[in-house]
């Protein structure tokens, strides 16, 4: 029996997945030459992209400000590293099962492309990969809101994405038109990391598909790296707590992504900080815990780019999934004050304090 698109997703919803869309290889024409999927599966003329919801409850510990494991294991790491790519597997085995290659990606959400050099002359870098959520809206699955994050009809922004290429000759579904984005800019508005750039503030991104143009902010991919893992003091109050003054100015910072993941993962990974000041003192015990048992520590929770942007898309039902009996914030959040400064005008050692913002949607965004 011939190899159907209809089949392919029935197999990839048994195996688990939340959705499912394919894009034929023509659709990637414009893409850059060390993202393209003909790299890496010169074979190819289909594109699949699976959809794994992230649970809406796993944000629930870190708005509350009492739980932070769960978004690392499932709203992030372990569901992109375990079980997001057990249905990209069985989907991929289920394709070559009926004679065709499959070519199952790890998640990569690459900004720029490969940078090692070839193995060869005349070959692309050895480490390039396709840019996922690029790809997803060319499978038909959703469209990238402002803050660069995938928003899909079901689950808006709480997603996370598998991709298979295939020499299989498989229908493609239709392109999305955007629809779900507004602009209310809310994601912009509650990045604690101040990454999401307002219109106007820097240049957008903008990428063609066949006759359908597709844009968004060019995100500051070092603060949102700072804020991810744990070096802003405004969504980090493990920091504050083990480095009374630590007070990086993360919302005017110039540091680059490799450059802000350089100065967080040290930290994170090392055991013990030897000084006469803090002898046998961990370093960033959380931290250290979270890497300890998952191999990786997420600690803002998306607060903008996801959680506002489905409270926002919830509010407005235009998602499927909207009618929750919670709702994204329940009561109103929970914030860090300022760290204060001295006379000098230096930080203040252990000066912080924490208290309720009384409006979590203040100016009334929608």
């Amino acid at each position: 029996m011939a190899l159907t698109a209809a089949m392919v997703k029935e197999a990839a919803f048994a195996a688990g997945a939340g959705d499912v869309g394919i894009a034929n290889i023509e659709r990637f024409a414009n893409a850059p030459r060390m993202m393209h999927p003909l790299n890496i599966a010169p074979d190819c003329r289909s594109v699949i992209t699976i959809v794994q919801p992230i649970p809406r409850g796993t944000y629930r510990g870190i708005t509350e400000g009492t739980h932070w494991t769960n978004y690392t294991i499932y709203s992030y790491n372990r569901l992109n590293t375990l079980y997001r790519p057990l249905v990209t597997y069985e989907t991929a085995c289920f394709i070559e099962d009926h004679g065709h290659e499959a070519v199952p990606l790890y998640p990569g959400v690459p900004e720029r492309p490969g940078t090692r050099p070839p193995v060869a002359e005349g070959r692309p870098a050895p480490d390039i990969n396709i840019q996922v959520r690029i790809a997803a809206v060319a499978c038909g699955v959703g469209e990238i809101g402002w803050s660069k994050v995938l928003l899909t009809r079901k689950f808006g922004p709480r997603v996370r994405l598998g991709t298979i290429l295939t020499d299989a000759e498989l229908e493609p579904d239709p392109l999305p038109e955007p629809s779900l984005c507004n602009r209310c800019m809310r994601c912009a508005h509650q990045c604690p990391g101040g990454a999401i750039p307002l219109p106007g503030e820097r240049p957008t991104v903008r990428i063609q598909i066949e006759d359908r143009t597709y844009e968004w902010a060019d995100v500051h991919m070092g603060r949102c790296t700072l804020t991810h893992h744990g070096m802003n003091w405004e969504a980090s109050p493990f920091l504050k707590r083990d480095f009374p003054g630590f007070a990086l100015d993360v919302r005017n910072s110039t540091l680059s992504e490799e450059a802000a993941y350089k100065l967080t993962y040290p930290l994170a990974q090392a055991r013990w900080l030897p000084s006469p000041e803090f002898p046998n003192v961990a370093v960033l015990p959380f931290y250290h815990q979270a890497m300890a048992h998952t191999g990786y520590f997420a600690v803002c929770g998306a607060k903008g780019c996801i959680r506002a942007c489905m409270d926002s898309l919830e509010k407005r039902a235009c998602i499927e999934q909207h009618g929750f009996a919670t709702p994204v914030w329940p009561r109103p959040d929970w914030v860090l004050s300022p760290p204060e400064t001295d006379e000098t005008g230096g930080i203040a050692e252990g000066k912080f304090a924490d208290f309720r913002d009384p409006d979590p949607n203040p100016g009334g965004w929608k």
